[in-house]
């Protein structure tokens, strides 16, 4: 909730951007997923097999796996007890078996499903069923959710002696030419 002093500037944002809100968000979640590409297609193919340090916690399939089947499984509480419920929710992957064309496809599959379940919320009430507060705070978490796993796969392909290239740990910042 804005804070009193920031009442004339929120009354502002809401008048210039209010109509615009829609697709920002909207766009700020595919630029999210486009950054997951990136970073997908630019794992060396060590990192990707490396198991983790003392053996412990996610590889980085398992990770990227994970970032998908959190998606899936938002996308179930959002579309519980509507009509085509399962119709168009893709298939959770298999954190042992992913390879990196899988990861590509499944996170463009959820991130189109989410896309929906988003655009219908913010053309009507603005909420998403059973996630809260609304629309925009479900777009920030799952921005948040990706980047925070965009570092552990980061972290773990450095600790496999595998890093990512150099242009590409600058490349996952590059928003705005992503």
């Amino acid at each position: 909730m804005p804070r009193p002093s920031d009442a004339p500037a929120a009354r502002q944002l809401s008048t210039r951007f209010a109509a615009r809100l829609p697709v920002a968000l909207l766009n700020a979640f595919n630029t999210n997923n486009r950054i997951n590409q990136y970073l997908i297609d630019n794992i060396p193919p060590a990192a990707w097999h490396a198991k983790p340090p003392d053996g412990k916690g996610r590889a980085i399939p398992a990770i990227i796996a994970h970032m998908h089947n959190v998606r899936i499984m938002w996308l179930k509480a959002a579309t519980r007890g509507s009509e085509n419920q399962g119709d168009k929710i893709p298939a959770q992957l298999d954190r042992a078996r992913v390879t990196p064309s899988q990861a590509l496809r499944a996170l463009e599959q959820s991130r189109h499903a989410l896309s929906v379940i988003m655009s219908q919320a913010l053309e009507g009430d603005g909420r998403i069923k059973g996630f809260r507060p609304d629309v925009a705070g479900f777009v920030g978490y799952l921005i948040a959710h990706d980047a925070h796993h965009r570092g552990q796969i980061a972290m773990l392909a450095r600790q496999s002696g595998n890093p990512l290239p150099p242009k590409a740990m600058f490349g996952i910042w590059e928003w705005g030419s992503r």
